[in-house]
């Protein structure tokens, strides 16, 4: 039976209740005591007088007593009442044309006046700004109260750790819910056992692992293995992001790596999962200037609370990573991270079990076949799969389709690996010429040379950032990559600049085979001074070991170059290029009727697959192309083609996609 998850109080608490009629309680007695202080301040108001007036009266001795105020300001009483305003008035007000002196007391004096001082009497504006900071200090206390309500003292938590403490209620992932990644899953699955039932492991002298760091690609499914994690164990499960430790206050990240484990402590035993851990665990001391000293103060406490003095037992620490090279070497010792987990991207089964998760809620069609489709993707991870999938059902609802079919499928596969088609650019005649024999260079490149991948698909409809592609798809999951198959990769990127070269000319040579010589260029390199295929190189790696700073690494990782082996190794770059180039020229030379055929079906066509090509190869002619299956109850709607009268043809040309 699965343990309770223990649950955080909600509401503000008795505490709060309290304080909050505490602080109303307190702003009714000082705004009460504020009024009254105003209302027995200010007297009985009296009629107000001219100052001419006021000595007339003050001459013929009728002013009996006065009261002078700070300022200018001047209340009395008369001895008999006079007329103000046209009624009689005992009292009255007057303001001085000057501030009192001693010259006004003298003649009040003379005149036997009573003379009587007060302090200036409060207005209303003074009553506002005698109000204003209690209405102040009674809005700043309410605001501490909420936030430590809501939050936990959220206004004192800068120190406070971020995890999200997943409950009961969450929605919940499971192993059924990940596929292509069974030994991460065993590995996992072994820690949640000793979570459940650790006598089994601990009387033979087992321990329990420390903590687990996955580590794989971009979107091959480590976050969703955490979550799976979280489903499976019954146990509290605290996640968090690297990003959360660090703050731009100093001595933030280390305070809240504490708080952390002090909350994994108390919910023993118990799951923490840190996402992106690179943006805290990387080298210390990277980089110029020493690195980022508050990252490493982070970073140090984390390495103390997974194994430092003090234990920290029924606490596993489960981390996911893209970047495991960049990691402090301290991070990575055994008793911190006990495990590395690997989650690579899938092969053929594992990208079968994964489309098959992804479409199980899906209305699928009877003749979607998820094995072919699994054959085409190779090199895909989980979360492209994720992405082709609803991609295909986005493009059977776009098309009306009342359930998702093969070709939604493949269309939303092609859009995937090859990019979106963009048939509304236009192309001018010459163009599209000059296009369908560049591209229809490296399909007869790509047949022709032994060592290539199978041709999958050539068009010359722009797609993507590329005018036009030759696509190749590998037979089988690859590992490795001979150095024939290097080679023939290299025949078929210039087999369309060879193309133009042989058909139009050396002056109409265009510069749509840009990203085939840089792609090509690369590829020669890393073949001389990587993979050691270089007769006069050898078996030497030369250059590329530089890191980047910044990034995890010292400076002083370098490694120098002489400048003859750089020459040597420019020289054999250059000797690998130019053979490639021959070769293609030879092998295009060879098959110009084919390359001529190939070029007149794709401005027919647009598109051939590599079963077409091979047809025309054989000297065959192509049937006529047949309609699409019939799909009952579908509409499909197709959008208008806009054809503007003016518009400045583009490039043509793009890369050649080969997922390894």
């Amino acid at each position: 039976m699965p343990l309770p998850i223990p649950q955080k109080p909600k509401g503000p608490g008795r505490w709060g209740k309290a304080s909050k009629q505490l602080s109303f309680w307190v702003l009714l007695v000082l705004l009460a005591g504020t009024l009254f202080t105003y209302m027995s301040g200010s007297k009985e108001s009296a009629p107000k007088i001219s100052y001419t007036q006021y000595n007339q009266e003050l001459e013929r001795g009728n002013v009996a007593a006065v009261t002078m105020q700070e300022g200018k300001l001047l209340t009395g009483d008369f001895r008999t009442k006079v007329q103000i305003s046209g009624r009689p008035a005992q009292r009255f007000t007057v303001l001085l044309p000057i501030q009192n002196s001693d010259r006004e007391v003298t003649r009040l004096q003379e005149k036997n006046v009573q003379i009587r001082a007060e302090a200036e009497s409060t207005s209303f504006g003074g009553l506002i700004f005698m109000i204003l900071p209690y209405i102040i200090i009674f809005g700043a206390w309410m605001l501490i109260l909420r936030q430590m309500q809501a939050g936990g003292a959220k206004a004192f938590s800068f120190g406070k750790s971020k995890a999200k403490l997943l409950t009961a209620d969450s929605p919940k992932v499971t192993f059924a819910d990940v596929a292509g990644a069974d030994e991460a899953k065993v590995e996992l699955e072994e820690i949640i056992e000793f979570l459940k039932d650790p006598q089994k492991f601990t009387k033979l002298g087992g321990r329990l692992p420390k903590g687990a760091l996955l580590v794989g690609p971009p979107g091959t499914g480590k976050t969703l293995l955490a979550r799976a994690v979280a489903g499976e164990a019954a146990r509290p499960f605290f996640s968090m992001s690297g990003s959360d430790f660090v703050e731009m206050f100093v001595g933030v990240g280390a305070s809240r790596v504490r708080d952390l484990f002090e909350q994994g402590k108390a919910h023993a035993p118990c799951i923490i999962f840190i996402d992106e851990i690179d943006a805290v665990g990387r080298h210390r001391g990277a980089g110029l200037g020493g690195g980022h000293d508050e990252r490493e103060q982070t970073l140090n406490q984390l390495l103390v609370e997974m194994d430092g003095f003090e234990s920290n037992d029924g606490v596993i620490l489960i981390a996911a990573t893209n970047r495991p090279d960049v990691l402090d070497p301290a991070l990575l010792r055994p008793g911190r991270f006990d495990r590395q987990i690997v989650v690579d991207a899938p092969d053929l089964r594992g990208r079968e079990g994964i489309l098959k998760v992804h479409t199980r809620n899906k209305p699928i069609a009877d003749d979607v076949n998820i094995t072919t489709l699994a054959r085409g993707t190779p090199g895909m991870s989980g979360a492209d799969l994720a992405n082709l999938v609803n991609e295909g059902a986005l493009l059977a609802a776009r098309r009306s389709h009342d359930k998702v079919y093969m070709v939604d499928l493949e269309d939303a596969k092609d859009k995937v690996m090859l990019g979106a088609e963009r048939k509304s650019m236009v192309m001018s005649e010459q163009e599209r010429t000059l296009t369908a024999y560049h591209e229809g260079g490296h399909a007869v490149c790509t047949i022709k040379t032994k060592g290539n991948d199978p041709l999958h698909k050539v068009t010359i409809v722009p797609r993507g950032r590329a005018m036009g592609l030759a696509f190749t798809l590998p037979e089988d999951d690859r590992l490795s990559i001979t150095r024939e198959q290097l080679e023939a990769m290299l025949v078929r990127m210039y087999g369309g600049r060879v193309a133009e070269e042989l058909v139009f000319g050396h002056g109409r040579v265009t510069t749509g085979a840009s990203s085939d010589i840089q792609q090509a260029t690369g590829l020669a390199r890393r073949y001389v001074s990587q993979w050691g295929l270089s007769e006069a190189i050898g078996p030497i790696l030369v250059g590329d070991n530089e890191q980047e700073l910044f990034l995890g690494r010292e400076i002083q990782t370098r490694r120098e170059v002489s400048e003859r082996t750089a020459q040597l190794v420019d020289s054999e770059v250059t000797r690998v290029i130019k053979e490639a180039y021959s070769r293609a020229k030879e092998t295009l030379t060879e098959n110009l009727d084919l390359l001529h055929a190939v070029a007149n079906a794709l401005l027919d066509r647009e598109t051939l697959t590599g079963d077409e090509v091979m047809q025309l190869a054989r000297g065959e002619t192509l049937p006529p192309r047949p309609a699409p299956p019939a799909i009952p109850s579908v509409t499909v709607k197709e959008s208008p083609v806009i054809q503007p009268k003016t518009a400045k043809p583009p490039l043509f040309g793009g890369p050649e996609v080969a997922p390894a």
